[in-house]
């Protein structure tokens, strides 16, 4: 058997709404200590990775490890039906094929809904911790309207990263667009401080279309986590307070040779 009981049912709506424009499918891994999430978009260039500690929960019941394959979309319809400061409450019997979701209204309203599940093989990859070259912490709206702005210029955004500050630049059809931030701090509201890590100098080219769809979680977090080294993926990280993550991995365009 598992139960889980969310305070507010609004997490996991942002949550299912952060992902649902880059996967259809996914399996919810549940055990003693996480309910977790991991699949490839539907064209194999990006990974999505959501983590949800158990201590987060107001009750998480867990009586044997669980695979639960959910329809995306149809989860987060179901999600939308609840009201933001909803209880959320979800169950699934060990070898059930549905998942019971129930929200419970601060008016003592209940609304119950039976979702089934799916019989899915999506395999799980290792994802080893490595140190980064750069790790750039910045407000997540910034990070969202840097996005927006220079979609509207061209498809792909070179960013670089130097001690000095990080630039995100685009050229398109148009014309080309820069945008530099620098760290900053406030002692006042932590929420607009911009970090900036450097061990090695980064200048990478990302596509922005997907950059943006990541965008979709800031209301999750009022900062953003870029972690960035050549070769391997971006992981782009929303930290969840006193529940978890969602992190998105997306590999760097490569140069053509001319």
């Amino acid at each position: 058997m598992f139960e889980c009981r969310l305070r507010k049912a609004e997490i996991l709506k942002k949550i299912m709404e952060a992902i649902k424009d880059l996967i259809r499918e996914g399996v919810w891994d549940v055990s003693g200590n996480s309910l977790s999430l991991q699949s490839m978009d539907t064209s194999h260039v990006t990974l999505v990775q959501v983590a949800l500690m158990s201590d987060g929960f107001e009750m998480f019941r867990c009586d044997k490890n669980l695979a639960l394959g959910v329809n995306i979309d149809t989860m987060q319809k179901l999600l939308k039906c609840s009201a933001n400061d909803d209880t959320l409450d979800i169950k699934a019997e060990d070898d059930g094929d549905v998942m019971d979701i129930v929200f419970t209204g601060q008016n003592g309203k209940v609304a119950e809904f039976e979702m089934n599940l799916m019989d899915l093989e999506i395999e799980q990859l290792g994802i080893p911790d490595q140190e980064y070259s750069c790790v750039v912490k910045m407000p997540s709206y910034e990070f969202q309207r840097i996005c927006r702005d220079l979609s509207n210029v061209g498809e792909y955004v070179n960013i670089t990263v130097v001690k000095s500050g990080v630039e995100f630049g685009v050229k398109g059809d148009m014309g080309d667009a820069k945008i530099n931030l620098t760290e900053s701090s406030s002692a006042d509201n932590e929420k607009v401080t911009v970090t900036i890590m450097v061990n090695e100098p980064v200048n990478l080219t990302f596509t922005l279309s997907y950059l943006t769809f990541f965008t979709k979680a800031t209301p999750l977090s009022d900062q953003v986590c870029l972690s960035i080294s050549p070769d391997v993926p971006m992981v782009v990280s929303y930290e969840i307070e006193d529940l978890g993550f969602v992190k998105y991995y997306l590999a760097p365009k490569i140069e053509e040779d001319d």
